[in-house]
């Protein structure tokens, strides 16, 4: 799914099985990998064939002394990508021609540039600071919050977020001087190197288009999406900007990863309102509108899940270092237990 990793780009959740029925196939017995690169990866997981072509296509190369890559990369033909792969001018904020600008400049010392952009050396000939990858190390989708599926419908649903890593090279010798202790890995003879820093925009909103997290539903037995909505709400820092520059800007997605759990009929997550309260939002599986939302203890970090019991409906959190159970108020204990 990737050669030659220099990106971060290891798969970050286990795989998911699903029984597909294709229109043009029957049924598929299939295994998905959902990646940072925010590919979704889908294979007859019998055979190991691929459910829809993967192609060899050409990225660019290093020009880190030694280095050499793959002179290519797999890309998916189907599903597209749920989210952001590479930036350009044209994928920074435009709310304004003035924070527009500011993003561009922002900018201006780091190389951008398509799907994996390789890391370039300090004292490049280009004189950019850094190369901005994107998706970054974080993803696209990452451990915090595996995609789920519904067997019922084929459809799979993908939490990611919109983010990009800057990264310098340093000889890994001078690299070593620089840290307390040696760093221990080295790329080519170059290891990452302090000062490469991500860039912030003035106005301490991102430098890129919201929204900045979603979850998208993909119908695997067509791969087509279905739909995609923000998670969570506008965070209040953004909010200021669009509110002080009166702007009619929609849910731009909290940018965080959000951890789901789905029932029959709903799709439930966890995020944040505005003022950073957390919250449980649930939303119709097959038209991604918000029907409903609670607020919680806490935001779940790594997973949830659900269960019935004796009539009633539980979701389990991972909070943290603790795991908190909700329940609908005509679940709860009468006696004040928990």
């Amino acid at each position: 799914m990737v050669h030659h990793d220099i990106w971060n780009y290891d798969n970050p959740m286990a795989p998911i099985l699903l029984d597909l029925t294709m229109p043009d196939r029957g049924e598929v017995p299939a295994v998905m990998q959902v990646t940072k690169q925010s590919f979704v990866y889908a294979f007859n997981r019998l055979t190991g064939e691929p459910i829809w072509p993967i192609e060899e296509r050409p990225v660019p190369q290093s020009t880190v002394p030694g280095e050499k890559l793959s002179p290519t990369q797999p890309f998916p033909t189907r599903p597209a990508p749920f989210d952001i792969q590479g930036i350009s001018a044209d994928d920074l904020v435009d709310w304004t021609p003035e924070l527009h600008q500011q993003a561009i400049d922002g900018l201006a010392d780091y190389m951008m540039g398509p799907l994996f952009l390789p890391p370039i050396q300090r004292g490049h000939e280009s004189g950019k600071r850094a190369a901005m990858f994107c998706p970054g190390g974080g993803g696209g989708a990452n451990i915090t919050a595996p995609a789920v599926a519904d067997p019922a419908t084929g459809i799979l649903y993908v939490s990611s977020r919109s983010a990009c890593s800057p990264i310098q090279l340093v000889p890994g010798e001078e690299a070593d001087l620089q840290y307390e202790l040696p760093t221990g890995t080295t790329f080519a003879q170059y290891a990452s190197g302090p000062g490469a820093g991500a860039p912030r925009h003035p106005a301490q909103i991102p430098y890129f288009k919201p929204p900045y997290s979603r979850i998208t539903a993909i119908n695997m037995n067509s791969g087509e999406h279905e739909w995609m909505i923000p998670t969570g709400k506008t965070p209040a820092r953004v909010q200021h900007v669009i509110d002080e520059n009166n702007l009619e800007v929609g849910n731009t997605g909290t940018g965080a990863l959000v951890p789901m759990t789905i029932t029959p009929n709903m799709l439930i997550y966890s995020d944040t309102e505005t003022d950073g309260t957390p919250m449980l939002y649930a939303v119709d599986k097959a038209t991604g509108e918000t029907e409903s939302s609670v607020e919680v203890p806490d935001r779940s970090r790594y997973g949830m899940s659900t269960w019935v019991h004796n009539g009633h409906q539980y979701i389990i959190l991972q909070t943290g270092p603790k795991l908190t159970a909700v329940a609908l108020p005509t679940a709860a204990p009468v006696d004040g237990g928990h």
